[in-house]
């Protein structure tokens, strides 16, 4: 079995990768940016795997060289997975775009300094899927790129996505060259949550389920279980033919109205909250002013994006669960947790 250091150990994709690594028998070590979060990271672990799990975790921030050496010292593989992930839409894009790329370089170095094996380094469909504006590619593959062309759908997000993947593989190709990276570029990852502090992609259920909404915007989402963007994770440190490669992540495109219906549907109690009607472009954008999160799912009023996972289905070997079976899950673990 293999040392394997985990950043951003306090996440929401970070959690499942860290309970899926230690289910396989891996000796796991994390980040975060205080060590403090040892104790609330491993007693959310325990309870969610029904069994002690205690990890140490290096006190490491992106935007610091402190501690990263120490972190990545005898570790085998890294799973880069810290990043911004704004729950609204920051007024420099800078506050995002900066410690993304800068933190992925940092890990990266640390990782050759240290002489890692493999790093495997958690991207995005945002660095595919965006910018093409009606030209869009579909399905988008792993060959697309997204367009920092000051598209409206360019948000800082996305930017920030785009230039940490780029930045990564111009180093491994550059002054890293024999470093092996392979990135993961999930959609919109719902699925459960091990605690009330999670992730803020997950904002998309909450919005649903605690009565903020009004009605549901014309947008949708490609969406991707959080268990199964570990599994990603965890085939592709040591698949041989992962190396040098990006993975494309998702089950399928939804509506709102359909994840909407999904809630009302399977938890009855909240079906009075989940709203039942549509709403315009130019509510959300009312909307958006005193319900800050709402801001970032104007870009996606009446867009379409589709993916193809076809290439980690192939090569790792990798079976999503369904876009309901996330949402569901998501949902079951909110109420658990008192968030809605």
């Amino acid at each position: 079995m293999a040392k394997v250091l985990v950043t951003g150990a306090t996440g929401f994709i970070a959690g499942h990768v860290i309970h899926q690594l230690v289910e396989a028998g891996h000796e796991v070590t994390g980040t975060a940016r205080s060590a403090a979060k040892a104790a609330p990271l491993n007693a959310a672990l325990s309870a969610y795997a029904g069994k002690p799990i205690n990890i140490k975790v290096h006190e490491a921030d992106l935007t610091s060289d402190k501690g990263w050496a120490e972190a990545a010292e005898g570790v085998d593989y890294i799973h880069h997975i810290a990043s911004p992930i704004p729950a609204t839409v920051p007024k420099n894009a800078d506050e995002l775009i900066i410690p993304a790329r800068d933190g992925a370089l940092r890990a990266l170095k640390a990782a050759k300094a240290a002489g890692v094996k493999r790093v495997v380094m958690t991207s995005s469909m945002a660095a595919c899927a965006y910018g093409w504006g009606d030209k869009r590619p579909n399905p988008i593959t792993e060959e697309h790129w997204s367009q920092d062309n000051g598209a409206p759908d360019m948000t800082p997000y996305i930017r920030s996505k785009l230039a940490a993947e780029r930045a990564a593989w111009d180093y491994v190709k550059g002054e890293g060259q024999g470093l092996e990276l392979t990135t993961i570029n999930p959609a919109l990852v719902l699925g459960p949550v091990m605690g009330a502090d999670f992730s803020a992609s997950v904002e998309i259920l909450t919005q649903l389920m605690s009565g903020k909404l009004p009605g549901t915007p014309r947008t949708g989402f490609v969406i991707v279980d959080v268990r199964d963007v570990a599994a990603a994770h965890v085939a592709a440190m040591t698949h041989p033919a992962a190396a040098g490669e990006r993975f494309l992540l998702g089950d399928r495109f939804i509506w709102f109205r359909e994840a909407a219906e999904i809630i009302a549907r399977e938890f009855p109690a909240y079906a009075s909250k989940v709203p039942s009607k549509d709403i315009p472009g130019w509510a959300l954008r009312l909307i958006a002013l005193i319900n800050p999160p709402a801001k970032q799912l104007i870009p996606e009023l009446n867009r379409e994006r589709h993916i193809s996972s076809e290439k980690a289905k192939r090569v790792l070997g990798w079976h999503p669960r369904s876009s309901e079976e996330a949402v569901i899950a998501g949902a079951r673990s909110l109420i658990e947790f008192g968030v809605v």
